[in-house]
């Protein structure tokens, strides 16, 4: 009895105390999650769709980098398991096993709060505060029709180089099915040592960002030698206060971003804004963001900042895959796809999951355009993606995470 008092002390110990390394072996039983644990299996257990599970097991620990590795499979079933992170971050995609083989993943996770200092926060919006990107736990999601991990191993990362993305909602870490943005997906593509630090909001401007203490928090992360990249003018466009549009209040916060960044050691890319569907009769995209994409270039050209042409990428994007094709890259959907919806869903403007996973290959594609350094850590089964050669979406797994309700 004594013993087990020492070991549950212990255990307690190591959970409070930052820079701790964690080890859980998942073949032996866990406690739910509780804040006296801080560890174990965490949210209720239910479905995300019929016939699948869609397991949460979370960790509390410092804002930081992680280095997480994770041992799948199981010795007595066959398992299909995909990974995913914090608000639906991809780590590992579908996987199946057979019965009695493993297989063993290690990437860098960061997980974030809105506390930045003893007297400064994040101002996170109402919704946010129910986002597993926000919140106090490191938070592992493991999906599919017989999800099986058997280790989960976690440490302090604290050399990585952390790429940290600003911009709205087609960058946001999507907490609820089926929205899916391009920042939830391009975790999937790097090996430990790089990791994805999203701090994106749907609705925000560049100014809004900057006014929420967005980029405040992200330079208290930051180290020197990070990079931050920055997508932004779907918002901006639809500003009407005094000193708005592209050529002046836009250009102005761009370039704030720049000195802010560049003033802390950091290396900042800019992102030109994803295109709408929306095709003349012609079968062409017509452009919506007026002015904003050429003044992000304009500012960037001035001040020496690398571009990825998102913008133009969507577009090619679009079009190859042709009017009806395009929908099922974006949240289209007839009422009764998910549980609980009651109208269908025409959203031409924010992905699914196929959608911003072919996104996420773009931005990796302009990632390789800029030879950005970082990019030694891709993971070995990368291919070059072309936006005039979408993959097929009817080939595409994802697995609906049990987050999808509140949206619907």
């Amino acid at each position: 009895m004594k013993r087990n008092v020492l070991i549950l002390y212990l255990m307690l110990t190591t959970l409070s105390m930052s820079a701790q390394t964690f080890d859980f072996d998942l073949t032996k039983k866990q406690p739910p999650y509780s804040e006296a644990t801080g560890y174990g299996w965490d949210f209720e257990k239910g479905d995300a769709m019929p016939g699948v599970e869609d397991l949460y097991f979370s960790v509390r620990v410092p804002d930081g980098n992680y280095r997480v590795t994770l041992t799948l499979g199981s010795r007595r079933l066959a398992s299909d398991t995909q990974v995913r992170a914090e608000s639906r971050r991809l780590l590992v995609e579908r996987l199946h096993l057979k019965r009695g083989k493993t297989a063993t993943y290690t990437f860098t996770l960061t997980k974030k709060s809105p506390r930045i200092s003893d007297n400064q926060r994040v101002r996170i919006k109402p919704r946010e505060k129910d986002y597993l990107d926000w919140d106090d736990k490191l938070t592992l999601d493991f999906a599919g029709t017989h999800p099986a991990v058997s280790h989960i191993h976690i440490e302090p990362d604290t050399t990585a180089v952390t790429v940290f993305l600003c911009g709205n909602s087609t960058v946001v870490d999507q907490n609820n099915d089926p929205w899916t943005s391009w920042g939830q997906m391009i975790p999937r593509w790097f090996q430990p040592g790089v990791t994805i630090s999203n701090h994106a909001e749907s609705g925000l401007t560049a100014g809004s960002f900057l006014a929420q203490g967005r980029l405040d928090k992200i330079l208290a992360m930051m180290k020197a030698g990070d990079y931050v990249c920055c997508e932004f003018g779907h918002n901006d466009q639809k500003e009407h206060m005094p000193g708005a549009g592209a050529w002046y209040n836009f250009s102005t916060n761009l370039k704030i971003f720049i000195d802010r960044v560049r003033a802390r050691g950091g290396h900042i890319i800019f992102i030109t804004p994803t295109q709408r569907r929306a095709f003349n009769s012609a079968g062409h995209i017509l452009e919506t963001h007026g002015d904003y994409p050429d003044a992000m270039r304009t500012v960037a050209k001035r001040e020496g900042v690398p571009v990825i042409e998102l913008h133009d990428m969507t577009r090619t994007f679009f079009e190859a895959l042709g009017e009806e094709g395009s929908t099922h890259a974006l949240v289209h959907y007839p009422a009764g796809t998910f549980p609980g919806q009651t109208k269908a869903l025409a959203d031409n403007t924010h992905f699914n999951a196929f959608g911003a996973y072919e996104v996420a290959k773009m931005v990796m594609e302009g990632m390789q355009q800029l030879h950005l350094p970082f990019l030694k850590a891709l993971r070995a089964d990368w291919q070059p993606f072309s936006p005039t050669q979408p993959d097929d979406w009817k080939q595409w797994e994802w697995i609906p995470s049990n987050l999808y309700n509140s949206y619907l």
